[in-house]
């Protein structure tokens, strides 16, 4: 399959550094879609939006708006509950959604969860488990380090 943008809805005023590959995925206004980034199908993200170059951006996965992705974010959808990957149990897979102010540091790893508005995640976490309050989180899994005034 040759990466290209196929089927996307965007807002104005996106920028999209090529080469990506963006597909059946919706852009919000003012966004920013690095290089080597991959959004697939029905994937939304929200405007005023950044994310950076090597992020990986899977189905089920919702943005809120003015967030940060940072540099070789990785969403998983698919969590191994039958021991490996569910290739043929879309079923099996689980959404992710980010609230709105929310940053994700560089070489995070987020598995199915909901994270709450004005998160900071911090660079290399992995997101094992829902964050429903305010602050920055960081470590494998992430927990929580001080919470935030939102």
């Amino acid at each position: 399959m040759k990466s290209g943008i196929v089927d996307v809805t965007f807002g104005r005023d996106v920028t999209v550094i090529e080469p990506a590959n963006l597909y059946g995925c919706e852009i919000g206004a003012d966004c920013f879609i690095g290089p080597f980034v991959e959004i697939q199908k029905g994937a939304k993200i929200g405007a005023n939006t950044r994310v950076q170059s090597h992020s990986f951006i899977c189905e089920l996965v919702t943005i809120g708006t003015h967030c940060f992705i940072g540099h070789g974010v990785m969403f998983i959808n698919d969590r191994f509950d039958a021991g490996g990957p569910a290739f043929e149990d879309k079923d099996a897979w689980l959404p992710t959604v980010l609230g709105d102010h929310v940053s994700v540091g560089s070489n995070a790893t987020l598995l199915p969860v909901k994270i709450c508005d004005h998160a900071v995640i911090g660079a290399g976490a992995v997101v094992a488990g829902d964050i429903l309050e305010p602050g920055i989180y960081a470590g494998n899994p992430a927990k929580l380090l001080r919470p935030l005034d939102p």
